[in-house]
């Protein structure tokens, strides 16, 4: 029995691995392929397929502040508990953007003046850590909030320090029919490279458990992390 939730790394990717159209943050999936001939025919379905997944995600303030939470109208509830990891991207508009919407909304930071320290709200929970330990917030996230399953959707360099750490135990991939390309456009795992043989146990191996053709060329592949 893990002491923390069972995660799954879900994403929407393009064929050659990036999560962005490009380098610039003013690119977005969301935003971009919807005016893609070609691309935005199928997106619906990772949609779909996203609200089938676990009621707790995890993401960071960087992404959502990309997102522009820091300035939508507050939504309504949904029965999704969120986890963010944020020490300076989100305002207090961006924390009551997430209180609003979350069943329970946990904030993972070390930051000691965050903004989400000023705010009272009911279901608003914060790990406060010096360093931060994605392992040590997960075991927190399981006991003391009862998560038991986590949906990890974060970028590119937080998604590389779950593998790193061997925190991830589902992959769960979209992938678009479309090449992006680009050295600094954003790929599905991203962070410190392996430059030594003798850190090569920090691959994650993988055993494909169901691979899915979509509509309009989009393929579905669900993969079990085995090392």
């Amino acid at each position: 029995m893990k002491k923390r939730p069972i995660t799954t790394l879900f994403m929407l990717m393009s064929l050659d691995g990036k999560i962005s159209p490009g380098a610039n943050d003013d690119l977005d999936v969301d935003k971009n392929f919807p005016e893609i001939d070609g691309l935005k025919e199928g997106l619906h379905q990772y949609y779909e397929i996203e609200q089938t997944t676990d009621l707790w995600s995890f993401n960071t303030g960087r992404v959502q502040e990309k997102m522009g939470v820091n300035e939508k109208p507050l939504p309504d509830k949904t029965p999704v508990s969120f986890v963010l990891l944020d020490n300076s991207h989100l305002t207090e508009h961006g924390i009551g953007y997430f209180c609003a919407k979350s069943k329970d909304f946990v904030l993972i930071t070390s930051n000691k003046a965050h903004p989400a320290f000023g705010m009272e709200k009911d279901n608003l929970h914060i790990i406060y850590q010096e360093q931060i330990s994605l392992e040590d917030a997960l075991v927190e996230l399981k006991e003391k909030y009862g998560c038991e399953r986590l949906t990890v959707q974060s970028g590119g360099t937080v998604n590389g320090l779950f593998l790193r750490e061997k925190l991830l135990d589902y992959v769960d991939i979209v992938v678009a029919p479309v090449l992006i390309g680009g050295k600094d456009t954003s790929t599905l795992i991203d962070g410190a490279s392996i430059t030594e043989r003798k850190d090569l146990d920090k691959l994650g191996i993988l055993k494909l458990e169901k691979c899915e053709t979509l509509e309009d060329s989009y393929v579905r592949m669900q993969y079990k992390v085995i090392g």
